[in-house]
């Protein structure tokens, strides 16, 4: 399983990618995989707020539906909207072209309440 280690981890199974004041946001290598085929993908809308933890949209694969949780808080900047019309590009590069929305965070403290590549391996032990 691909866990990167210059990502963030939440207990949920988002990661995030940090780039100056945003955070890159998608779900991990083991969520896409426990999910199965993914068809379909609700990000949260453009220009929404979003609070560290909170539900903020929704993932539907044919055997689950997954909530979508927020690894920070801040404002929603971008969505993949190629998603929308190929949300499988999750189960193809969940780390890559499979990413979901982009957050311009609103306290960079916020990103030590994420885990570490480390602990999130530790977690699925």
């Amino acid at each position: 399983m691909n866990v990167p280690e210059d990502l963030r981890y939440t207990k949920d199974h988002e990661w995030v990618r940090i780039e100056d004041d945003t955070a890159v946001i998608g779900i991990t290598d083991y969520a896409q995989g426990e999910l199965g085929d993914i068809v379909y993908v609700e990000p949260p809308v453009f220009g929404e707020s979003i609070t560290q933890f909170e539900t903020c949209g929704s993932i539907e694969a044919v055997k689950a539906v997954s909530d979508l949780y927020a690894p920070v808080s801040g404002e929603v900047i971008d969505v993949n909207d190629a998603l929308e019309s190929d949300p499988q590009l999750i189960n193809q590069g969940a780390f890559g072209e499979g990413w979901i929305f982009k957050v311009k965070f609103s306290d960079p403290a916020e990103i030590e309440n994420l885990l570490t590549a480390e602990d999130y391996k530790a977690m699925l032990v």
